[in-house]
């Protein structure tokens, strides 16, 4: 495996550096918005960004039952609230795009729990979080170099 040393031109960067910040301080929580990012980290299998966010999430007082068992979020009863589900549910529709689009139910409920600004933030963190998988797995950055 060949490691780059530059991730991104330094622009570049910084443009989607800014787009995760304004977009996870405009969800309004903070550990919803880790949530969302280890999922789609799972599922775009992006070791560095789970390692990263992993630890910000317990930074943010995510339990350890939501971390052990967000893979399987849709099972997991009782341990997920709606509003989480919804924004999880929509977090997996946006990074696995099977059919071209998002379902009119996913984004449906996620519109249910999130005013017009805060489910526009949200759908920004996926975006911007799918982005961070895919210049990190592209450029075969390997966890363990994130310090916080």
């Amino acid at each position: 495996m060949t490691v780059r040393t530059a991730l991104l031109d330094r622009t570049v960067g910084q443009a989607m550096s800014s787009l995760s910040a304004v977009a996870k301080h405009g969800l309004g929580d903070p550990a919803l918005a880790e949530l969302v990012m280890i999922r789609a980290s799972q599922l775009n299998h992006c070791a560095f960004c789970l390692d990263m966010h992993l630890t910000i999430a317990r930074k943010h007082g995510v339990s350890e039952a939501q971390l052990d068992l967000l893979a399987a979020w849709e099972e997991a009863e009782g341990v997920f609230d709606e509003r989480e589900r919804a924004a999880l549910a929509l977090t997996e529709a946006v990074t696995v795009l099977t059919d071209g689009f998002v379902p009119d139910e996913v984004y449906a409920k996620a519109a249910a729990h999130f005013d017009d600004v805060r489910l526009a933030h949200l759908v920004g963190l996926i975006v911007a979080i799918n982005n961070w998988n895919r210049v990190m797995v592209g450029r075969r950055i390997p966890p363990g170099g994130y310090t916080p």
